[in-house]
């Protein structure tokens, strides 16, 4: 009753001049009776089963339930299976094992030094002041 007096008292205060709102619902109709009574129910805190019920012997729950107990002790993996004899796989290893041993460093490598002769220089300009 109390949303009732609302929404009346909510239309009254707006002006719908010019404008059409459709037709309105028929208070008798099957639908209507159908949507008082859920409402009804709902104030009155009933619950109200909604959807389809699960069949818990059915095989989708059973898997799903597999699915849940192999997720949980951690055999469930997601993604695809990593094939170790790749040609990938079998260089990432070597590299890793590379890494441990010290032998590969990180980032990009370091241009290759050509010999100067500055060291020669500036000897020679040393030389030179001692003269």
């Amino acid at each position: 009753m109390k949303k009732q007096a609302t929404l009346e008292v909510a239309i009254e205060k707006k002006s719908f001049v010019g404008i059409k709102t459709g037709r309105k619902p028929n208070p008798e109709s099957n639908r209507q009776k159908r949507l008082a009574e859920l409402n009804a129910k709902i104030e009155a805190g009933v619950t109200i089963q909604r959807g389809r019920p699960v069949s818990s012997d059915s095989e989708r729950q059973k898997r799903i339930a597999e699915l849940e107990t192999k997720r949980a002790s951690g055999e469930l993996k997601l993604g695809r299976r990593v094939n170790e004899s790749s040609a990938r796989q079998l260089r990432l290893k070597e590299l890793e094992a590379r890494r441990a041993n010290g032998e590969l460093k990180r980032g990009r490598p370091a241009k290759s030094k050509v010999e100067t002769n500055d060291v020669n220089l500036i000897d020679m300009l040393k030389d030179m002041e001692a003269k």
